[in-house]
C-alpha cells in the first residue's frame, strides 16, 4: 500500500528538522565540517520532502540543486531558492572524504563561517518547503 503523500511529506520534513538540529549541535561543538554536510542533507530531504507530499513514489538523486529544480516544475519559488541553496551541493563529498579534497581532511578545511553559512541556507530551504506543506490541505 503505498502511503500518503502528505503524511509522506511530513515524515522527510521531520527529518529534515532533525538533521537541521543536529548540524547546529555539532557547528556548536567546533565539529563544522559534519555541520555541514548535515544540512546538505537537511536540505536535500526537505526537498524530497515537497516532491513527495507531490505525489512522486520515489525520488532519486543527491544534489539540492537538482532537486530544487525538479521541485520549480511544480512550483516556482523553488526557481529562485535553486541558485541560493545550490552551493549546499559542494558541502556532499568533500565534507566526509579526505580524496575529495586537494590536501588535508575534512575536519580540518571547513570552519564556523561554513558552518553558519551553511546552517542559513539549509534553514531556508526547509523554511519554504515547511510553508508550502503547511498550505497543502
Amino acid at each position: 500500500m503505498r502511503p500518503d503523500p502528505k503524511a509522506e511529506g511530513l515524515r522527510w520534513l521531520r527529518q529534515a528538522e532533525h538533521d537541521l538540529s543536529d548540524a547546529d549541535y555539532s557547528r556548536a561543538g567546533g565539529r563544522y565540517s559534519l555541520a555541514c554536510f548535515l544540512c546538505q542533507q537537511a536540505a536535500e530531504k526537505a526537498l524530497k520532502a515537497f516532491l513527495y507530499a507531490q505525489g512522486a513514489e520515489q525520488v532519486l538523486g543527491h544534489s539540492v540543486a537538482e532537486l530544487a529544480s525538479e521541485c520549480g516544475n511544480l512550483d516556482g519559488e523553488f526557481r529562485a531558492l535553486k541558485p541560493k541553496a545550490a552551493p549546499l551541493d559542494h558541502y556532499y563529498l568533500p565534507t566526509r572524504y579526505p580524496n575529495s579534497l586537494p590536501g588535508g581532511i575534512p575536519a580540518e578545511a571547513f570552519d564556523e563561517s561554513d558552518a553558519q553559512r551553511a546552517l542559513g541556507l539549509a534553514g531556508e530551504v526547509i523554511g519554504v518547503v515547511k510553508r508550502k506543506l503547511a498550505g497543502r490541505a
